[in-house]
């Protein structure tokens, strides 16, 4: 079993809405490992990075990347950082990956520079954006087949491209 596609970007591309939205055009089911992390921790994404750390939250990633990527055949969101890791970034060379791109003005807007992503927590919440975006790019460009830029797009007109550019692979 595989997934239809796997979308991967930054906090604020849009990974859930346009992954939700992508699997109802394909027909297909969703799934979100940072659900899955929060549904086998029994505490919010917040509480793990609070409570346990970092990196305690980046092995339970690690595996419920890899558990979703054998189980799930729909569209499949991962978590903003799990192409951290070298592991799953092997696993994700056998998947259609889409990468949803987000700028950092975009995505400072969009996130609101949420409590609720531990990561942009603290002083400056925009540098630390543009931190992330700066170590992540070329990763989610590593294992990206298909990348779209969001900033300008709505969700019904990334999903239709992203319905056209999966049928044509």
């Amino acid at each position: 079993m595989s997934p239809a596609a796997v979308v991967v970007g930054p906090p604020g591309s849009g990974k859930t809405t346009i992954g939700e939205a992508l699997a109802a055009a394909l027909g297909v089911p969703f799934r979100d490992t940072d659900a899955d992390i929060v549904e086998a921790a029994g505490k919010p994404i917040s509480d793990i990075f609070t409570d346990d750390g970092e990196p305690a939250f980046r092995v339970a990633e690690e595996q419920a990347v890899a558990t979703a990527l054998d189980e799930h055949d729909g569209v499949l969101s991962l978590g903003g950082g799990a192409v951290l890791s070298e592991k799953t970034r092997a696993l994700l060379k056998e998947h259609t990956i889409v990468f949803l791109n987000v700028g950092l003005a975009e995505g400072v807007r969009r996130t609101g520079l949420s409590a609720a992503r531990p990561l942009l927590a603290g002083v400056n919440p925009r540098a630390k954006f543009k931190e992330l975006l700066d170590a992540r790019l070329p990763l989610y460009r590593e294992v990206a087949r298909i990348e779209v830029d969001t900033d300008t797009k709505t969700p019904d007109d990334i999903v239709a491209h992203l319905v056209a550019a999966l049928k044509g692979s």
